[in-house]
């Protein structure tokens, strides 16, 4: 990222015009990368393929091995709950970093309750939601922050958007190859599936992907299925956290991501975080 890219990043989180996308790389090394979950998986269940890594085609192994499209979501919403969250009471923990700017959504794939704890833990009173892409009993009945309409998020009272479900309901979870192509044609039956803060906060904000690789699933449904279908006269700048390769792969995609107008940092989630808050305080914030 150059100079002004920085500049204009801070110049939108500090006007609210900043939507953070939290990826698996956000909450490493407490929490597991899919890739890691898929490998064990893999190999405790006799997965048939070379793409071992592969979390969505894994579980979409298990779920047809079992005849049982809800055993893999429940296999992992378990054992994510066994583990412990990172400690966002950390000053340079990446939800730590990000709970206090002034910021009123947040928006992850992840299944875990990071984001709403660590809004908490800077003195915040988060709302959680989750998107009703699966219209089962369980989805149906969770109850909704945004029911009545008279919830406007703030920075004192911000919405954690769970895009892919969350753990303590293993029936939002987004999570099979069938998940992901289901959640994708339910965006395109109901172009009110989202949220209308969610959706304008999308197109009228800079996103800041963090916690993302250009080949998982979920930075490709989200880029591909959600943000590249907005109207490109009100996209602003957007900024992914990417881990570095080697310089012939990053030239590529430095490439495929200035197509998606979307400027890259190359390092992980904590350094970004460090840089981040430095370059946050450096100006004045606190």
């Amino acid at each position: 990222m150059q100079v002004g890219d920085w500049d204009t990043l801070l110049g939108r989180v500090s006007t609210g015009k900043c939507t953070p996308f939290l990826g698996a790389g956000a909450v490493t090394p407490a929490l597991p990368l899919g890739s890691e979950i898929a490998v064990r998986w893999a190999s405790e269940h006799g997965y048939p393929l070379e793409d071992c890594h592969d979390l969505a085609r894994v579980a979409q192994y298990l779920a047809v091995e079992r005849d049982d499209g809800m055993w893999p979501k429940e296999l992992i919403a378990k054992e994510l709950g066994s583990l412990t969250l990172p400690d966002v009471t950390a000053p340079g923990e990446v939800h730590a970093v990000l709970a206090r700017l002034p910021l009123s959504i947040y928006i992850t794939t992840n299944y875990d309750d990071t984001m709403c704890t660590a809004l908490r833990a800077a003195g915040k009173d988060p709302h959680r939601e989750i998107c009703r892409w699966n219209r089962g009993a369980e989805v149906e009945a969770e109850p909704s922050p945004l029911s009545d309409g008279t919830y406007i998020p703030t920075p004192a009272n911000p919405l954690v958007y769970h895009l892919h479900g969350h753990r303590e309901l293993p029936e939002s979870l987004v999570l099979t190859e069938d998940d992901y192509l289901d959640f994708l044609v339910a965006l395109a039956r109901e172009p009110d599936l989202l949220p209308h803060l969610v959706t304008r906060a999308l197109a009228a904000h800079s996103l800041l992907f963090v916690g993302y690789r250009l080949a998982d699933w979920d930075f490709r449904v989200v880029h591909r299925g959600i943000v590249s279908s907005l109207a490109g006269s009100l996209r602003r700048l957007n900024v992914t956290v990417q881990l570095p390769d080697p310089a012939d792969a990053q030239d590529y995609l430095s490439r495929y991501f200035d197509a998606l107008n979307a400027h890259v940092y190359w390092g992980n989630s904590a350094d970004f975080a460090a840089e981040l808050a430095q370059r946050w305080n450096g100006n004045g914030h606190h």
